[in-house]
């Protein structure tokens, strides 16, 4: 009698060696460039020579990120994403690129790459095509395709699950991570396997996941829209029970590209995103134009502060802990040093609303003294102070957004200030735009 899709996964999950993928790799949440999301699957480049999926095309990305800042923040991947292939495998059965479009090769674009300080990620499927129709990877090739990709140079694959069956992915995810391995080449594993499973129990179960992928796509595609990126949330927080405790360093939730820099996202929405993405320990993947973003979008999506609690080595993903019937949701993320990341999110898109809270609500010991740093008004800066407040201590990182705090008399309007405010006291919120966030970082260090 036939296994099921989700026994036979469980049968060659627990076949795998014990920390099957500790390759101490993606030990936090993988930063770097993707080209779906903007660039998607634009194959003529003779009428759109700049924005095809080209080597050219990555040659660009990679000088954008070594050039402006990127790499220094931890933005180290330039992922392809599909459409990068030949229509055919060679006659040898190996996978090649398009010979227009990369005339140099992978490995010469690998190459390219590692020579400014970044890493390479490609994309596969483990199916007869891929979703784009190019060749995929089916079982018999697994071996044969790792040991490719391993011998181009490449540091990161993910591999998509278009055109293959519940039980091909359940022996082929697995057997992936096999190959990889033993490559000894160092490759972050991404899987797209819970996405065709519905992304929750029981036909997806994350603890035998962990020990498969460094990372996993979990839900839909995300699409250039802020409906796109309300729906993930939704569904990542609506089911954070089953996901959050699945995330940690080496294995981690992935909500898909951040979309910043498109065309999708007011200043405000985009904001928003990066909070979110970073309370959720998510691989900060960007797909937009390096080459045009916006010196608002570049801002963002370059917070030193967000950056630092996404990277938390702790690497635990935050939960939403208030969902207020006035639109106003909380979010909080543990993080090392006896740190938590704060997230105070605004849906209303009406009048503006005060919205007023505690930190003793918020669940917040009142035996410490804090030490914040501070966005200044609209500008993603930093100003700081140390602050003593009824024995409370700790540090605080925030993004100013629409929830604004009533300020002391004494402080910079521009300021958010606790010094006035003890556990106990209400933290009074003012909503002044629409359907965004504002942020902190609050530690302990006693």
């Amino acid at each position: 009698m036939a296994l099921s899709g989700l026994a036979l996964a469980l049968a060659l999950a627990l076949a795998l060696p014990s920390g099957a993928l500790e390759n101490g790799l993606a030990r936090t949440p993988p930063m770097g460039w993707m080209s779906w999301e903007r660039f998607r699957c634009n194959v003529d480049c003779q009428a759109d020579p700049r924005n095809c999926i080209s080597e050219q095309l990555f040659f660009e990305m990679a000088d954008r990120l070594a050039e402006d800042g990127w790499r220094e923040l931890g933005y180290e991947y330039i992922n392809m994403d599909d459409c990068w292939s030949a229509k055919q495998r060679d006659a040898a059965g190996q996978l090649v690129p398009d010979p227009t479009r990369f005339p140099s090769g992978i490995k010469a674009l690998a190459d390219y790459v590692h020579a400014r300080g970044l890493k390479l990620g490609i994309y596969g499927d483990l199916g007869i095509f891929t979703c784009g129709g190019y060749p995929g990877t089916m079982l018999e090739h697994v071996k044969q395709d790792a040991e490719t990709f391993a011998a181009w140079g490449v540091d990161m694959l993910k591999l998509d699950g278009c055109y293959s069956s519940a039980e091909e992915q359940a022996k082929g995810y697995p057997e992936m991570a096999r190959a990889l391995n033993a490559t000894g080449r160092p490759i972050v594993y991404s899987c797209s396997w819970p996405a065709y499973q519905g992304g929750l129990p029981p036909k997806v179960n994350y603890t035998i996941l962990a020990e498969i992928c460094n990372l996993w796509r979990n839900y839909d595609d995300i699409q250039d829209s802020w409906d796109s990126v309300l729906s993930i949330v939704d569904w990542f927080f609506t089911n954070q029970d089953v996901l959050q405790p699945a995330a940690g360093p080496g294995h981690w939730n992935d909500p898909d590209m951040l979309i910043i820099g498109n065309f999708g996202l007011s200043y405000e929405q985009s904001r928003s995103q990066m909070a979110l993405w970073t309370v959720m320990a998510a691989p900060l993947l960007m797909s937009t134009d390096l080459r045009t973003i916006s010196p608002g979008a570049k801002e963002i999506l370059q917070n030193r502060l967000m950056i630092q609690i996404n990277q938390d080595p702790l690497g635990i993903q935050g939960r939403r802990i208030v969902k207020e019937k006035s639109h106003i949701e909380v979010f909080l993320r543990p993080l090392s040093q006896a740190a938590s990341a704060l997230v105070f999110f605004s849906r209303r898109t009406d009048m503006p609303f005060r919205y007023t809270t505690s930190l003793a609500k918020l669940h917040f010991p009142e035996d410490a003294v804090y030490e914040e740093e501070i966005s200044a008004k609209r500008h993603i800066g930093s100003y700081s102070s140390r602050l003593k407040t009824q024995g409370f201590s700790g540090k605080g990182f925030f993004s100013q957004g629409p929830l604004r705090p009533q300020l002391c008399p004494e402080e910079e309007p521009a300021l958010i200030n606790w010094k006035c405010q003890d556990t106990s006291k209400a933290l009074d919120f003012f909503t002044y735009m629409q359907q965004t966030t504002y942020g902190g970082l609050l530690g302990d260090t006693r």
